[in-house]
């Protein structure tokens, strides 16, 4: 192992931790919050079985005006609101909150497409069929687009990975912020290099392990 990374390897490990907390609470924000947005908007379009024009303005609003902010700025906005949840707006605690909100937004946007991209003879068997709203979801709708939901979040962890890399602006730690603090700041062009060999490294990870599930459930 390289000297300056047995010289750092505490700070790097507590990096390497927070950028999990951060990720880890991200995608369950995503999977929790995200996947029934996601859903109703796809069920509350024209058309669709729980049409209602309100609920899916409300909702399409809401997602594109997150998606549309810059993250940094989301950040610095949600301050106030992180410190109301958390109690402080400083910490590995406080990043969670601003990435939870944009993880929601980009997930839910993820699983209206997978969700449209279902035929349309599979929502039409399921209605003769006289399933529940329930029943179209869980036993039509989400096992058709399974693999595309997987694929979605891979991108969305992947993303969230990318996110979290600006969350040294409230002192959220990670990866990211250790290169640019550690690396960048203090000239160690080296230790900058190892923290993106890294960040690489858990992005392929991630990224084979999502494509390899992906394939593996679509019987299509």
């Amino acid at each position: 192992m390289p000297e300056i990374l047995v010289q750092y390897e505490a700070e790097i490990w507590k990096a390497i931790i927070e950028t999990f907390v951060m990720v880890g609470v991200s995608i369950a924000a995503a999977v929790l919050i995200g996947l029934p947005v996601g859903t109703l908007l796809f069920l509350c379009r024209k058309g669709k079985i729980l049409e209602n024009p309100f609920v899916f303005s409300v909702l399409n609003l809401l997602v594109n005006t997150i998606r549309s902010f810059p993250f940094l700025l989301l950040v610095v906005f949600l301050i106030p609101f992180t410190r109301f949840i958390i109690g402080t707006a400083i910490g590995t605690a406080a990043a969670t909150v601003p990435l939870s909100i944009i993880a929601i937004a980009h997930y839910s946007r993820l699983v209206e497409q997978s969700l449209l991209d279902v035929p349309k003879g599979v929502m039409e068997a399921a209605i003769s069929m006289g399933a529940s709203v329930k029943e179209i979801i869980f036993k039509f709708l989400y096992v058709e687009a399974r693999s595309g939901l997987i694929l979605g979040l891979t991108t969305s962890i992947i993303s969230f990975i990318s996110y979290s890399t600006i969350m040294g602006v409230v002192g959220g730690g990670g990866i990211g912020d250790f290169a640019i603090r550690y690396g960048y700041q203090q000239f160690k062009t080296d230790l900058m290099i190892y923290m993106i060999v890294i960040m690489v490294i858990l992005v392929q990870l991630i990224q084979f392990t999502g494509t390899t599930i992906s394939r593996m459930i679509d019987k299509r």
